[in-house]
């Protein structure tokens, strides 16, 4: 059977030349790490790090039913947006199930940008051209994938806004959540202060033939800060300290946003949206099981995906199981995030999380799991 060719980012040979171990994610060849992924996850805590999203993708919507379009299919209000502002939201099926999460802008009046995961691109894509063709003909909008034109990187950390000031003065301008259209090499570059550390930091969009460019301008200024180049191993212990979700982890087709404790991002005082109808039903009537954030209280090898959860409280049951685990490079003791029964959801409550055959202590904890004390 021949093998797939794994697809590359602009950052490619960049990466190499950093020495960085490459892996597949999405279909992609990435960077998992460079120096290591604890000095890269302290780098982001403690002063900045550089990452490559550029296997991300990139919806772009223009025209005067553009924002009625993506409401209806969107879980969030985008109509509470002003222009250069973005939010965090899910596109769903008709039966709540989550299609991905992602973060939607709106760049001007009529304009929208949709960022969406590198795994889910092009299901999202079919998904939203159907959507489009069956039910929304005679919305005036127009709508494109930019994904294969853009490079995308994450400087994210304490001594972000220090750094990008050095390229763009005006990023640091920006509040959370806000997206700016500057200039970089003569072209556009969309650069938003989100990210999926915990941390502050930016985002920013390029067109392929000025990443290269940008990655070393923006290393060569944070260098001095304490900037290092970041894969995707740092990305997923930040992200898990943050209790962030990850799509196949704590999101997939057979989870909705409000079993997975993101009913935040769900507006149901909004007009109907595709999947309202069964995440109002569970708002009001309630989940069996919901996503939780938990912390290991004793000592113990790091939890892992799809370990089993049991009860702490006497009765001995497998109550759920591990999305996401890993060792907080932060707190120094294994942390991760799952599903449970609802009864077991509440913060404080014990579980067990059964390691390599034996069960170990752990509690339920608020997101984030990891919060600065400074």
């Amino acid at each position: 059977m021949e093998e797939t060719q794994l697809k590359r980012t602009s950052l490619f040979d960049t990466h190499t030349a950093l020495g960085a171990r490459m892996v597949e994610f999405g279909g992609w060849e990435m960077p998992v790490l460079y120096s290591g992924i604890a000095q890269e996850h302290h780098a982001v805590r403690q002063a900045a790090g550089l990452f490559d999203i550029s296997h991300m993708g990139e919806f772009l919507f223009d025209g005067p039913d553009a924002l009625k379009f993506l409401n209806q299919l969107l879980t969030n209000d985008l109509a509470k947006l002003e222009p250069g502002q973005g939010q965090y939201t899910l596109l769903c099926q008709d039966n709540g199930s989550v299609i991905d999460d992602l973060y939607a802008y709106r760049l001007g009046d009529t304009r929208h940008l949709l960022i969406v995961n590198a795994s889910r691109l092009e299901i999202d894509w079919m998904w939203i051209k159907a959507q489009r063709n069956s039910r929304h003909k005679s919305l005036q909008l127009e709508m494109s994938d930019r994904s294969g034109e853009l490079s995308a990187m994450a400087l994210q950390g304490p001594k972000a806004a220090e750094i990008i000031g050095g390229v763009f003065s005006a990023a640091t301008e920006l509040r959370k959540n806000q997206i700016a259209e500057l200039e970089f090499g003569g072209a556009t570059t969309w650069v938003s202060r989100t990210g999926y550390t915990g941390e502050d930091g930016f985002e920013l969009v390029v067109p392929n033939g000025r990443a290269a460019a940008l990655w070393e301008q923006l290393m060569s200024l944070g260098q001095a800060l304490g900037l290092l180049p970041a894969g995707l191993g740092a990305r997923d212990t930040l992200r898990t300290e943050a209790g962030y979700s990850l799509y196949g982890h704590e999101l997939t087709s057979d989870t909705t946003p409000i079993e997975a404790a993101l009913g935040w991002a769900v507006a149901l005082d909004k007009p109907g949206f595709t999947g309202r109808e069964m995440l109002a039903a569970q708002k009001q009537d309630g989940v069996s099981r919901r996503c939780i954030a938990f912390k290991m209280t004793g000592k113990s090898a790091p939890p892992r995906e799809q370990y089993k959860i049991f009860s702490a409280d006497g009765t001995d049951r497998e109550i759920g199981e591990v999305t996401s685990g890993t060792q907080s490079p932060s707190l120094g003791c294994g942390i991760g995030l799952g599903y449970v029964e609802s009864a077991h959801a509440k913060s404080g409550t014990g579980i067990e999380i059964e390691i390599r055959n034996r069960r170990f202590p752990a509690q339920v904890v608020k997101r984030p799991i990891f919060q600065k004390t400074s």
